[in-house]
């Protein structure tokens, strides 16, 4: 049986990537955007098909009639993409409160929104899946990335504990980390006020991102054909890193922290009541 997917920020990048693939493998797909009308055009092409949904996912009162809606309409929940973001620039200092509330309600709140509202036509079923698109820097961060990193890292840690509370459902759960890959998410960047204070380390940060706009490696088709092999896998990964420069960055970042734990491993095992000076 086809599967029926709702895909939220699947009017541009890899939220449009995954639509199209799914589409091929003649699934259903509800593509939810901000601004449906970007998607008339995969509309049209596939009457019946696919869908297009006007959403905002920092609204939880429309997230459960969306929810509700794709359900009475398609008699099932298959797949959930949450995969609607922006990314952020500025220093930790440079970053308001406001800044990152915003940014937090968009990469957690709204995906935990939506999550709740799936899971229980999923456990139903006793089948699903969840796909959470995160980054590489939901992994590590560096200058710049803060806040940013800082939703993908509480996308992640909240996911991680999901899988083990949804397996005995039939629920699957993949986290995707993708590094530079081709979308329009430089485009949107939003940024804090720039500072003269982290202009040495920030603002590499912010040139990287200037200038690196259209240019990144990664294919977003390819990402999204991953992305469905990963999910009809009969042993699905809980993370996926995308491209050549997340891998590193990755596993770089894991060598690090077992070079952290192991330097200080006879220390920090030492810190029980009962255990030797």
């Amino acid at each position: 049986m086809n599967k029926v997917w709702l895909i939220t920020g699947a009017s541009s990048g890899f939220g449009r990537a995954i639509a199209e693939a799914a589409v091929a493998d003649g699934d259903v797909v509800v593509g939810a955007a901000r601004r449906p009308e970007a998607l008339d055009d995969l509309v049209a092409a596939h009457p019946g098909q696919v869908e297009a949904l006007r959403l905002d996912v920092t609204d939880p009162a429309a997230i459960d009639a969306a929810v509700q809606g794709v359900v009475a309409r398609h008699g099932r929940m298959d797949v959930l993409v949450n995969n609607a973001g922006r990314t952020h620039v500025g220093a930790f200092e440079e970053t308001a409160d406001a800044e990152l509330r915003d940014l937090f309600d968009l990469h957690v709140f709204g995906p935990a929104a939506l999550v709740r509202a799936v899971l229980p036509h999923m456990r139903e079923r006793r089948s699903g899946a969840v796909v959470q698109m995160s980054s590489m820097g939901g992994q590590m961060s560096f200058a710049g990335f803060s806040a940013y990193s800082g939703t993908k890292f509480a996308l992640e840690g909240m996911s991680e504990a999901l899988a083990d509370e949804v397996r005995e459902y039939g629920v699957k759960v993949l986290i995707v980390e993708p590094g530079a890959f081709r979308t329009s998410l430089f485009d949107g960047a939003s940024a804090s006020p720039e500072s003269e204070a982290y202009a040495g380390s920030v603002g590499v940060t912010r040139r990287m991102i200037a200038e690196g706009a259209g240019k990144q490696p990664g294919d977003p088709a390819k990402a999204a054909a991953l992305i469905l092999a990963a999910l009809d896998a009969e042993v699905t990964p809980l993370r996926l890193p995308l491209g050549e420069d997340a891998v590193v960055a990755v596993l770089g970042h894991l060598d690090q922290v077992r070079d952290d734990v192991t330097a200080w491993e006879k220390r920090t095992r030492a810190t029980a009541f009962n255990a030797p000076e």
